[in-house]
């Protein structure tokens, strides 16, 4: 016997509800309709723990750029400064590191030389540029009539690096490093009262430039902190791309020339 109108529509009906429960729905009928596309709300922000009854939350911790510049703007002296660098606790760097690498030269020459970072022969030495590289530097200046060690402030050269301490395994410098010791080395240059500044390699280019990409930028006249600016290749570049000796050997005597017209 064929079933009645309405016993069709109940069998249609319960095999609707059928369906839906092996779907997972779980409730029938609702006060308000239920959007199941919806994303699901957020979940809630956690708060902060309430400090106890009668005590301070705890204040945040120290900025280690703010306390490197209070600690530079203090010192009225070279040797001020390398006391102030040396009792610079902020630097995770100088807890890996021999010795705090300062400077080199004379801090009356009238060209000063920014590079990057100690090597393993700087952090043992503490002088920068002592190791290969440096030994490349050297003859790379005695070609335009410039030493370390020259007495007289025309043919001598004064030299520091961005960081103070040897990075892990000649790493890069880390952009956070960079801006941490930044104020130390504007406070050298400062005191030192460089004509000319010679910027090393990409990192000493960022930390005194704001720039990168030292194949574009080298040999380029630029300013860095008031006054000229030469960005060159860094000589452990150039030991491993001897190719680029020509191109600095015209950064050279652009640095030749423009000493010469001052």
């Amino acid at each position: 016997m064929l079933d009645s109108p309405d016993d069709q529509e109940f069998h249609a009906l319960k095999a609707a509800l059928d369906w839906q429960v092996e779907m997972g729905a779980t409730d029938a009928i609702s006060d308000a309709p239920i959007d199941r596309y919806a994303a699901p709300p957020p979940p809630p922000k956690p708060q902060p723990a309430a400090a106890p009854a009668g005590r301070m939350p705890p204040a945040p911790g120290p900025d280690p750029v703010a306390e490197a510049r209070a600690a530079a703007e203090a010192a009225t002296t070279l040797d001020a400064l390398r006391a102030a660098m040396a009792a610079y606790d902020h630097c995770e760097l100088k807890r890996g590191a021999r010795q705090l690498v300062f400077a080199d030269g004379n801090p009356s020459a009238r060209v000063m030389i920014v590079g990057e970072a100690p090597g393993r022969e700087e952090d043992r030495a503490g002088r920068p540029f002592v190791g290969q590289a440096g030994q490349l530097l050297d003859r790379m200046l005695a070609a335009i009539n410039l030493a370390r060690t020259s007495e007289d402030p025309a043919g001598a050269v004064y030299i520091t690096n961005v960081l103070p301490w040897r990075p892990p395994e000649n790493r890069d410098p880390s952009p956070e490093e960079i801006a941490m010791l930044k104020p130390f080395l504007e406070r050298h240059v400062a005191l030192v009262n460089p004509e000319l500044l010679v910027v090393m390699g990409n990192h000493a280019c960022m930390a005194l430039l704001g720039k990168r990409g030292i194949t574009r930028l080298r040999g380029q006249w630029d300013e860095a902190l008031g006054r000229p600016a030469l960005p060159m290749f860094h000589p452990a570049y150039l030991l491993r791309s001897p190719h680029e000796k020509r191109a600095t050997w015209a950064d050279l005597l652009a640095l030749q020339a423009r000493l010469r017209q001052s």
